[in-house]
């Protein structure tokens, strides 16, 4: 059988997709169910927008929603409330609600079609105007505008950039027919990228967040491409003798590691993000898979079975010795390293129970912050504050994001479920 000569994490993903029963295309919209609560959230109401009765997306509950799934938010209840752009608010009626701060707005539909949204954010407390925008958009812009609001307001009460108007990229498998989706950050306004009969796996963002890496079994055995996002239009990287696999940006663009079996095992290589001779980054004994850039570039964190079973190693980018990290457990899985470098997500076997762990890489501290039992590829958003992970709750195939504390999850559940394999996008650029 094919998979049979992969790496075992690569193998025991294919085989869920291989054996996965059929499940509905994910075009409908996704459920967003938030559960959980943070040691500290700051309170904050979103009155409705005046006028968005009338509007297709409702700007205020995206907001809402987003703000509450990053875990730093605690909603207020603002129903009922008529307030707009320009209007000044009772600080002292908000006060008594328990709201730090309150967001107004209006949704306007122009003559041309198109939609004015406007907003404002007040600090309740002091009583303060914190600024606001205007955007005139299309109908179909009008998702992407609330989730800028949530970014301006996160960074404005928080000091860290949102990542509500960035994107993921996942996998879905709808009877014998793959696809790849780009999605909003909360799931919503899925894209299809790529659709084919045979498997697609270990999509990865391009630090640019122009282009998508991935593997593909369209000739009968996996190959790596490049998917540029706007056009379409894809490239080949890597179709050598055996497997070519998981492909990993560096953060400078020009170079992706893969998996190439081209030699003998599974080992692992750089090669340029335009394709070419790959180099070998170091000999090994055993499989070596799942490659993925530290922040700085300077480092590969991999996974490999030289120990006997699959932990996680780092090695240089440059080559040479490799480094172990992970020794909790006998069995780690699909490294994830966070944007500002400071944590590993990855995925632990427990009792046959597959988790998500984190470690604090500066003093190698590891926390287990699921209680679900068959999660899987993990990724850091851009701003390292949330992970995004596919896993199956309730009997159903679910994409579900959590806080590092484990405090905070949200579920982006489709209407059909079998939903694997996500990567969260970079910052997009204003």
């Amino acid at each position: 059988m094919l998979s049979a000569a992969l790496p075992q994490p690569l193998r025991r993903s294919l085989m869920a997709a291989l054996i996965s029963t059929p499940a509905l295309p994910a075009l409908a919209q996704f459920r967003v169910e938030v559960t959980g609560v943070g040691l500290t959230q700051l309170p904050v109401a979103i009155a409705p927008f005046r006028g968005e009765a009338q509007s297709p997306q409702k700007i205020a509950a995206i907001v809402q929603a987003d703000l509450e799934r990053s875990g730093q938010f605690r909603a207020v209840d603002a129903s009922g409330v008529a307030l707009d752009e320009t209007s000044r608010p009772d600080v002292a009626l908000w006060r008594q609600k328990s709201a730090d701060s309150l967001a107004t707005g209006s949704v306007t539909r122009l003559a041309d079609g198109r939609f004015d949204v406007r907003f404002r954010l007040w600090d309740v407390v002091r009583g303060q105007d914190l600024g606001g925008q205007s955007f005139v958009v299309s109908q179909g812009d009008l998702r992407l505008v609330a989730h800028r609001i949530a970014d301006f307001i996160y960074e404005k009460l928080t000091g860290e950039r949102g990542v509500f108007s960035t994107r993921i990229v996942y996998v879905t498998k709808a009877g014998t027919r793959y696809s790849l989706w780009v999605a909003d950050a909360d799931g919503e306004n899925a894209q299809s990228a790529l659709s084919s009969p045979e498997p697609i796996i270990s999509p990865a963002w391009s630090p640019n967040g122009g282009q998508i890496a991935y593997v593909s079994f369209e000739s009968r055995k996996p190959v790596v491409y490049v998917h540029d996002v706007a056009t379409g239009r894809r490239r080949l990287i890597a179709n050598f003798r055996g497997s070519n696999s998981a492909p990993a940006w560096a953060p400078d663009g020009r170079t992706l590691a893969v998996t190439l079996s081209r030699d003998g095992a599974s080992q692992l290589y750089t090669i340029d993000a335009n394709g070419g001779e790959p180099r070998r980054l170091m000999q090994s004994a055993g499989i070596d898979t799942e490659p993925v850039f530290s922040s700085d570039g300077r480092s590969i964190y991999f996974v490999s079975d030289r120990g006997g079973a699959p932990q996680i190693y780092k090695v240089p980018t440059t080559g040479g010795n490799a480094q172990r990290v992970t020794f909790t457990g006998t069995y780690n899985i699909s490294p994830s390293i966070s944007p500002d470098g400071r944590w590993l997500a990855y995925i632990s076997r427990i009792n046959g129970a597959f988790k998500l762990h984190v470690m604090d890489l500066s003093s190698g501290a590891v926390s287990a912050i699921t209680d679900t039992s068959a999660d899987e590829s993990p990724s850091f958003a851009p701003n390292s504050r949330l992970i995004v992970y596919a896993t199956q709750h309730q009997g159903r195939e679910a994409l579900m994001t959590s806080t590092l504390d484990g405090k905070i999850k949200a579920r982006l559940a489709g209407q059909g479920g079998d939903i694997r394999e996500p990567d969260w996008g970079p910052f997009q650029k204003q």
